[in-house]
């Protein structure tokens, strides 16, 4: 069995590792959050919220005030009552879904997971456990795939995390604007997922990228200009070890 280099073996953990964590990032809800207290004016305040047109009602005398917990992802946005188990969920829309800044995002995490996924994909066919020389040039590739997903990514979360407060606000509309500026934002749980995904890739991305570099393999003693790999066996000091002794000076 051939010795796999360290940098491959390297690459081909974080990698998956980290394609992981941006997939989490990309679907989940939560790379902002905010909070709302709602006054609740006379004793017959009625609130709805339901999915698919099921309203949940509840009147409340002595309750002032009602916690609302906004979130926002680059596909879904849910509203909650804090202490309850009234939410619900809808697809981004408004001001929010057409920010220049959001469908940027979108299209960078969208695109760094594809680059991630067939970088992978390339990676695993260079390493080639099963054989005596591994495909070097084919898993660099790979890597250089999958750090180019690992910048893409980390742009879409330092475009997202730098205008956090500011996306989905349209100065056209004073009476949006109004009520965005009651929610306190600030970055929640997907973000971090995402920014742990990313730097795995770029890990492991420049690891795999190592494999670019063909290692030294010794020289035979007995002749100087040969030198000792598995496709090449001439040297007469190792024609009687045993293929793992081979495989272990072997590049």
């Amino acid at each position: 069995m051939m010795h796999t280099p360290a940098s491959m073996v390297m690459g081909i953990v974080f990698a998956p590792l980290g394609l992981a964590l941006v997939f989490t990032a990309a679907i989940t809800p939560q790379w902002r959050e905010g909070q709302a207290r709602l006054s609740m004016a006379g004793s017959g305040f009625l609130l709805r919220v339901g999915a698919k047109g099921q309203g949940v009602g509840s009147k409340s005398r002595s309750v002032e005030a009602l916690l609302l917990l906004r979130s926002d992802g680059l596909w879904e946005s849910c509203m909650q009552v804090e202490h309850s188990e009234l939410k619900q969920c809808w697809p981004v829309a408004g001001p929010y879904q057409r920010d220049p800044r959001v469908r940027l995002a979108q299209g960078l995490v969208l695109t760094s997971l594809f680059l991630s996924g067939i970088g992978i994909v390339l990676a695993c066919i260079g390493v080639r456990c099963w054989t005596d020389l591994p495909l070097r040039g084919v898993a660099a590739s790979g890597g250089l795939l999958v750090v180019s997903a690992g910048l893409l990514s980390l742009t879409a979360l330092g475009v997202y995390t730098h205008n956090l407060k500011r996306l989905g606000m349209d100065p056209s509309q004073g009476m949006a604007n109004h009520r965005s500026a009651q929610l306190s934002l600030h970055a929640a749980g997907s973000l971090y997922f995402g920014w742990l995904g990313s730097f795995l890739q770029l890990l492991g991305g420049s690891a795999l990228l190592f494999s670019f570099k063909r290692p030294r393999c010794p020289t035979c003693p007995s002749r100087p200009e040969q030198t000792i790999c598995p496709a090449c066996r001439s040297c007469p000091e190792i024609t009687t070890k045993t293929d793992m002794d081979v495989y272990e000076v072997s590049c």
